[in-house]
């Protein structure tokens, strides 16, 4: 059999949740790259007075990693029954330790999802507002992946302003070829 036709038909066979967690991996690899290189002494920087700070930021990134519990083992979040406080780390052990728990969780819940679980709904809320409900499929590509990659692309925004070698994601950075 021709390989590469060997090889677009596996993709088509593959399961949603393989396919996501494979590229959930890799990405991973790439996060925590840069989450390792954040400067600890400049979380308070801000490239513009509406940015986020840089800690909140590399934080946010994080947490992103958690979300795919929200998703695919609930049905809708409900911020007016959370009590969410952000994290703070001061240290880029502290923050990889929390990044890697996430990480780990998130793997063992793609791991084990059911196939179903993508197409039932899914719905943020505020109370009574709701802010959309769709398919679980889309939540995950949208809130999770496309999330982290916007906020992702922010912080290493933020460390090239500070100067901070930024270490490839798809290949290598500028950086890394000198």
């Amino acid at each position: 059999m021709n390989f590469q036709l060997y090889s677009l038909a596996n993709i088509y066979i593959m399961k949603l949740s393989q396919t996501l967690l494979e590229e959930f991996k890799q990405e991973s690899v790439v996060t925590r790259k840069l989450l390792a290189l954040v400067p600890m002494d400049k979380l308070d920087y801000k490239p513009h007075e509406k940015s986020m700070p840089l800690g909140r930021l590399s934080t946010h990134v994080a947490e992103i990693y958690g979300w795919w519990k929200e998703c695919l083992i609930h049905d809708e979040l409900d911020f007016a029954k959370g009590d969410f406080t952000p994290k703070v780390f001061h240290t880029n052990e502290e923050l990889l330790n929390y990044f890697d728990d996430l990480l780990a969780k998130s793997i063992k819940i793609l791991s084990e999802v059911s196939e179903e679980e993508f197409d039932k709904p899914w719905t943020m809320r505020q109370g009574e507002m709701i802010f959309f409900t769709m398919p679980k499929s889309q939540v995950v590509r949208t809130w999770c992946m496309n999330h982290l990659f916007h906020h992702r692309a922010q912080l290493g925004v933020y460390m090239r302003l500070l100067d901070i070698p930024i270490p490839g994601s798809y290949g290598p950075s500028a950086d890394d070829q000198g």
